[in-house]
């Protein structure tokens, strides 16, 4: 199951830069990352600092 970013992002870009899949991209309030691009590795969750990041 791919990961998901909510309203608690502080678009830092931790996460983006942590992803070894490359599916995570700035949006315009938020950052996003692509269900399918998504390889549920979970790196994404453990580099944000702000705890946005969940399994979906």
């Amino acid at each position: 199951m791919a990961y998901v970013i909510s309203d608690a992002c502080v678009m830092c870009g931790a996460c983006a830069d942590g992803c070894p899949a490359g599916a995570i991209s700035q949006g315009d309030t938020q950052y996003n990352i692509d269900p399918d691009a998504c390889v549920s590795c979970g790196a994404c969750e453990a580099t944000c600092p702000t705890g946005a990041i969940s399994e979906g």
